[in-house]
């Protein structure tokens, strides 16, 4: 098994301040020597750490980790992919092979600013590294990712959380459907599996609750488009790691095992060049 999705971070809670105070489950230091302990409990190979602070401290810290942990197979950092420095950035960074891409917290910015100029030919710039781009959006911004996608059609793009629908709502979104049908036909793009607890009730949530978000990606998306992630420890707002995994694992249970290992494995392996 691969979690494609995971962060580590050593709190501050000034660099930290998006974890509120009702998030204190998680105002703490999350490290790798908590999560492969996890990891042994629950087979899992390996991991793909992704940036929780946009600053590229963020992603030195880890490459650092990645340096003196195996298990962490890949890094999604962070860069300032709107700078003019951009491309001798770019190249510094190529030089650690464990650096996979790059993400930026797209869900708390303006409507806009995915077509800016100086974002698009940031974007523009990560192909010749073979670099992915992961997406974070909340599920009002999917019109806007969809456009960006259609101009980069040999970039690798991954949508995060499955661009965190309104779980708690429990109203069965058709409008967030209709936009990931949308985003699915487009062949470059992979699709995390994960977030889906936080998005739900935290404290009520049931496996149930999700059945309508699990069939919508799992029948919009190609098999080999979707990747399993827990988002620890963001998930422990919501449940602790067996109980996020066991969500997709029980999905799973109806496809087939050469299926659920391109969900569980090779799909992330594939995207991010493990």
């Amino acid at each position: 098994m691969i979690d494609s999705h995971i962060h580590f971070w050593n709190y501050h809670p000034v660099k930290d301040a998006w974890i509120t105070d009702d998030m204190k489950v998680i105002q703490r230091d999350f490290l790798p020597d908590e999560l492969e302990a996890i990891y042994r409990g629950n087979g899992v190979e390996g991991c793909v750490a992704v940036q929780a602070d946009q600053s590229e401290q963020e992603t030195e810290f880890l490459l650092s980790l990645a340096e003196k942990h195996d298990f962490i197979k890949g890094v999604v950092g962070w860069i300032d992919l709107r700078s003019e420095k951009l491309p001798e950035k770019l190249v510094e960074f190529s030089k650690d092979s464990k650096l996979k891409g790059w993400r930026h917290i797209v869900q708390a910015e303006l409507a806009g600013f995915m077509s800016s100029h100086s974002f698009l030919r940031g974007i523009a710039a990560l192909k010749a590294y073979n670099y992915t781009y992961d997406i974070l959006i909340n599920k009002n911004q999917l019109t806007e990712a969809i456009e960006l996608i259609a101009k980069f059609p040999e970039q690798r793009f991954v949508l995060d959380h499955i661009a965190k629908p309104d779980i708690k709502a429990k109203d069965g979104d058709l409008e967030w459907k209709g936009n990931i049908r949308k985003l699915a036909k487009h062949s470059n793009v992979y699709c995390k599996v994960s977030g889906m607890v936080t998005e739900a009730d935290w404290q009520n949530w049931k496996p149930s609750d999700m059945q309508f978000y699990l069939d919508t990606v799992f029948e919009s998306f190609a098999i080999d488009k979707l990747m399993f992630g827990s988002d620890w420890p963001v998930c422990t707002l919501a449940a602790n790691y067996e109980e996020t995994k066991q969500i997709v694992t029980d999905y799973t249970n109806q496809l087939t095992d050469v299926q659920r290992k391109a969900v569980f494995e090779l799909n992330a392996k594939t995207c991010y060049q493990l």
